[in-house]
């Protein structure tokens, strides 16, 4: 239980209390609550922010911090519609819309894959926790009733919303389409194909990878008789290893990031050069679920293809999980090699 986890359970904890305020009738009492609401309600970011600071970001606390967030905004609208400061039906979407994320949740963890807080689900938390702030303040300062209806509004807008965004980012989980990401057979189905064509071209390939952690390599070497055309590959994850295994300067790094199109083309031309092969793949990216400290969106990533003609970048913006980035980070990879190889293997032949 590290600092990050403890402040996400205390929210869990501060529920009971919350619940006794609202409900006893004391002076100020409403003023206490939503006080205790607003404080405890911050360890949502609290928490976030030292668990990538000190690099203890947790399956545990992805699991956990949305959940509890659900649960306390939950329980608190529970006690404002028995004391009639809010409409059932408000509590009913939003209920219903959690329900929906927390069974698309299950679901990924029976499949091996966690579902951090997307962007747009951290805003709808922000606007429901604003909503709750003014709901309960408008007993005692019946001023802010115009504003805590616009600020409901608001905010149902944003549960739905961000409802569907969840199911369509992660569809694939519900079996519906692979939403442009392709499945682990698919992907070998791909690197097959790939395979066959450098066989039939007499060329080889190696790969550099960093976010995809092998991957891609695992692709060709899921196939028999691989060895005839994949020469080997280099998971080069930090930034040491992309420049004393791939000869990947460090002005480029420091310059443009590891995540850049420089560097993927750096990576390329460094495993080409060094394993000796005819062609060669980079992947660099940002998988998610955070932007690792730099304002670059999640999802951004780079593909570099060198060949005997030179290297060539390739820039996307995934909208997936970070499961579901690296895999279709690697099938891009494998597409762009099926290309070039297709524009070199007439040329070899002839």
């Amino acid at each position: 239980m590290n600092i990050p986890n403890a402040l996400t359970v205390s929210r869990l904890a501060a529920i009971p209390l919350l619940m006794a305020v609202l409900l006893l009738r004391f002076p100020d009492h409403d003023q206490v609550a939503a006080a205790l609401f607003i404080v405890f309600s911050l360890t949502d970011t609290l928490d976030g922010q030292i668990a990538r600071r000190r690099g203890t970001v947790s399956d545990l606390g992805k699991f956990l911090d949305p959940l509890a967030d659900k649960l306390f905004v939950l329980s608190v609208l529970i006690v404002l519609v028995q004391e009639g400061l809010v409409a059932a039906w408000v509590v009913v979407v939003i209920f219903s819309r959690e329900l929906l994320i927390t069974l698309l949740r299950s679901i990924a963890a029976s499949k091996g894959r966690v579902i951090a807080a997307a962007p747009l689900g951290k805003t709808k938390t922000v606007m429901q926790m604003s909503a709750v702030t003014l709901l309960i303040l408008q007993r005692p300062y019946p001023v802010v009733v115009p504003l805590t209806a616009v600020v409901v509004a608001v905010a149902v807008i944003f549960t739905i919303v961000s409802g569907i965004d969840y199911l369509v980012r992660f569809r694939d989980v519900l079996g519906i389409g692979d939403g442009g990401r392709q499945s682990d057979s698919s992907l070998r189905q791909s690197a097959a194909e790939l395979g066959d064509l450098l066989r039939g071209g007499r060329l080889t390939v190696s790969v550099a990878e960093s976010c995809t952690g092998g991957m891609l390599g695992s692709a060709f070497t899921d196939q028999p008789g691989s060895s005839a055309y994949f020469v080997g590959g280099v998971i080069a994850y930090a930034n040491e290893v992309k420049t004393e295994q791939l000869g990947v300067p460090s002005e480029l790094l420091s310059q443009h990031g590891a995540v850049s199109c420089e560097v993927a083309t750096a990576m390329a031309d460094g495993v080409r050069s060094r394993l000796g092969s005819d062609l060669a793949a980079s992947i660099t990216c940002i998988a998610g679920p955070d932007a690792d400290g730099t304002s670059k969106p999640v999802g951004l990533t780079y593909i570099g293809i060198a060949g005997p003609d030179g290297t060539r970048c390739h820039d996307y913006v995934l909208g997936g999980d970070r499961w579901s980035n690296r895999r279709e980070a690697a099938a891009k990879a494998i597409q762009l090699l099926v290309d070039e190889t297709h524009r070199l293997v007439p040329a070899v032949k002839a």
